[in-house]
């Protein structure tokens, strides 16, 4: 194939290889032929990772590298131009995307797919002392300090009280996974370390008056009440005003002492989407019907960049990977449509269930109309995450990343 024949061929970008761009990708080169179009995916690392598992590898339950997979060996980089660095700005203007490393590069057809960060709202402190980085690297970093926290206690006896105190900022999914996870692991690392159990602290605190937010009241009690055996201690309707080095302090002024604070009350989009001039919230921009930006026929946004709202409960839908991953599905239909010709479709969410893993075989959930409680949640759990391997990757991918339902 000449330079002409990949010059006429429309470019289609894509940026970001969470949920959302991979499967984008993956659609993609069943929409069109290869002789159609040139799909290019950018991406700071060669691997994608499974985000809504980081809370295991944090706790330690988990290995990190289970959590990722080479993106080279799930999509068929002989028909899609993969190039890893990071974006650093996108110019709507002249449709080209500026990277850290590699230059420019044009689009015909943008999909931002960029991810999400830390939302602070605007509690000083956060980026400093707490960790918030919910990446394969930030769940190393979470799990090595845990574990340091640990080695330490017979060996340095000017340990402060808060040593072996930890607190979880928000009790959302991902800080009740991961506060369940840690549950699990504390009593080994206790008997590892030889340190005895009740010397350990551990807060989850939450501004919101519930625990999950919005979700099913029996299936928080049922939560809370297993985390507190378990030796959490819930604060409830109590922000967190400010996180320093020796801890944090509430709005009611009680100070806790710590040197662990893992922060999981929420994201925002990618600053990029804010840099690049779209109208947005958070980072996140109110899409259309179709997932384009407003007033953009040629960029896409998918993902924890994206704003979609639910019209009955007048709210926006969280941005989770089920939405994502239904998202890349009707984008790449989209695309298909503006390039052979044919309608755009409106994308609607399916909510098929929702369940947070609570540690160990434990775990809640809703499915249909059906609450679902401890292993039979926990058996519901994995089979969604494998779920997603298949859609990605089919059943090699399945054997080989899979988790055990049973």
């Amino acid at each position: 194939m000449d330079v002409m024949d990949l010059e006429r061929k429309p470019t289609i970008l894509i940026l970001g290889a969470g949920y959302g761009g991979m499967v984008t990708a993956n659609q993609l080169t069943k929409e069109l032929g290869h002789n159609e179009v040139n799909v290019t995916l950018v991406n700071k690392h060669d691997y994608h990772y499974q985000t809504t598992w980081l809370h295991e590898p944090a706790a330690g339950t988990m290995e990190p590298d289970k959590t990722r997979m080479k993106i080279s060996d799930v999509l068929d980089t002989s028909k899609i131009n993969f190039i890893e660095d990071s974006v650093v700005s996108i110019n709507r203007e002249d449709k080209q995307v500026e990277l850290e490393n590699k230059g420019s590069v044009d689009y015909d057809y943008l999909v931002v797919a960029l991810g999400a960060q830390a939302e602070t709202f605007g509690v000083p402190g956060v980026y400093e002392y707490a960790y918030h980085k919910w990446t394969v690297n930030g769940a190393r970093e979470i799990k090595d300090h845990i574990e340091y926290q640990f080695s330490r206690y017979h060996n340095n006896e000017d340990m402060r009280n808060g040593d072996l105190t930890f607190v979880v900022a928000g009790a959302g999914f991902t800080g009740m996974e991961f506060i369940g996870e840690l549950t699990e692991r504390v009593p080994k690392l206790c008997e590892k370390y030889d340190v005895p159990r009740e010397k350990i602290k551990m807060y989850v605190i939450e501004a919101a008056p519930t625990a999950l937010p919005g979700f099913d009241p029996e299936l928080v009690e049922y939560a809370m009440n297993l985390l507190e055996n378990r030796g959490v201690e819930f604060k409830i309707n109590m922000p967190i005003s400010e996180v320093h080095e020796h801890g944090v302090t509430l709005k009611d002024g009680t100070e806790i002492n710590t040197n662990t604070v893992v922060w999981a009350t929420g994201v925002r989009g990618n600053p990029i989407i804010e840099e690049a001039g779209f109208e947005s919230n958070r980072a996140r921009v109110k899409v259309d019907k179709d997932l384009r930006a407003p007033d953009h026929e040629d960029v896409f946004i998918i993902g924890d960049c994206s704003l979609v709202i639910n019209e009955e409960a007048d709210r926006p839908y969280p941005p989770t990977a089920q939405i994502a991953m239904q998202q890349a599905v009707t984008c790449a239909k989209n695309l298909r449509a503006l390039i052979k010709g044919g309608d755009l479709e409106e994308f609607t969410p399916d909510i098929k269930g929702t369940v947070a893993s609570l540690g160990g075989k434990e775990a809640i959930g809703i499915v249909g109309n059906k609450k679902l409680f401890g292993t039979s949640a926990n058996f519901m759990k994995k089979m969604i995450d494998n779920r997603y391997l298949w859609i990605l990757g089919g059943p090699g991918l399945v054997m080989k990343k899979g988790k055990n339902p049973f």
